[in-house]
């Protein structure tokens, strides 16, 4: 965390494939709401850095025998061997007191490229387990995250009774499953429905939105009231 005196800081991991799209302006929109409420704002755009999303054995030195993704993550962690974009990466998240993933959402989910960050960086030994433990003992604890994303779908559509049901049923897995079991208090998403079906001035007002929501994340730490487009 970052000291009483000291700017806060955010990651923000970004994921979209085209940097004009409607995705990419409001990461945009939401990094520059931050850095107007004082926080010093890091951006990794995982397309535009190529990032490779596979968790494969070669990233890892002196595998014998059967290959253990999570074993080999700890031994890397406890002898300094990990992969050096894999270890930048991870410093960038540690030093961060808010997490922002964005990106659209694609099945339902989180894109395979931002997925494979997850598997990837949120290393076993250095975020959870070993010396860690998960949820409120992992090492992630006193720090936020949210959700910042499109859908392709209307807010109707994601509402108990819609075509695809409520919003909470699929990012479940992302809030329980990833970010809280990390540690982090996780802060209601910033989600702007159906971009793809909007004109330009209803994309403005949309980015309206995010800015003011993203905002009231920034300067009240307590608050989950976030308003969503």
């Amino acid at each position: 965390m970052s000291t009483p005196d000291a700017a806060p800081s955010a990651l923000i991991v970004h994921a979209h494939p085209e940097p004009a799209s409607f995705t990419s302006a409001q990461m945009a929109t939401a990094a520059q709401a931050l850095r107007d409420a004082g926080y010093r704002v890091d951006v990794l755009d995982l397309y535009a850095d190529a990032w490779a999303p596979t968790l494969v054995r070669d990233e890892f030195a002196g595998v014998e025998g059967h290959f253990k993704p999570q074993a080999e993550q700890m031994r890397a962690v406890r002898d300094g061997t990990l992969d050096a974009a894999v270890q930048a990466h991870l410093d960038r998240l540690l030093a961060a007191d808010l997490l922002v993933l964005s990106f659209p959402m694609w099945w339902f989910s989180l894109p395979a490229i931002l997925k494979g960050w997850v598997d990837r960086v949120f290393v076993m030994g250095a975020v959870f387990g070993g010396d860690h433990g998960l949820f409120e003992d992992a090492a992630l604890v006193g720090k936020r995250a949210m959700l910042l994303f499109t859908t392709g779908g209307s807010r109707e559509s994601f509402r108990p009774g819609g075509a695809f049901g409520p919003m909470d049923d699929f990012l479940f897995h992302i809030h329980r499953g990833m970010l809280e079991f990390v540690g982090y208090q996780v802060l209601d998403p910033v989600v702007t429905y159906g971009a793809a079906h909007m004109n330009d001035q209803e994309r403005a007002a949309a980015l309206d939105v995010v800015r003011e929501s993203v905002k009231r994340v920034a300067t009240d730490s307590r608050s989950r009231d976030v308003s969503l487009v």
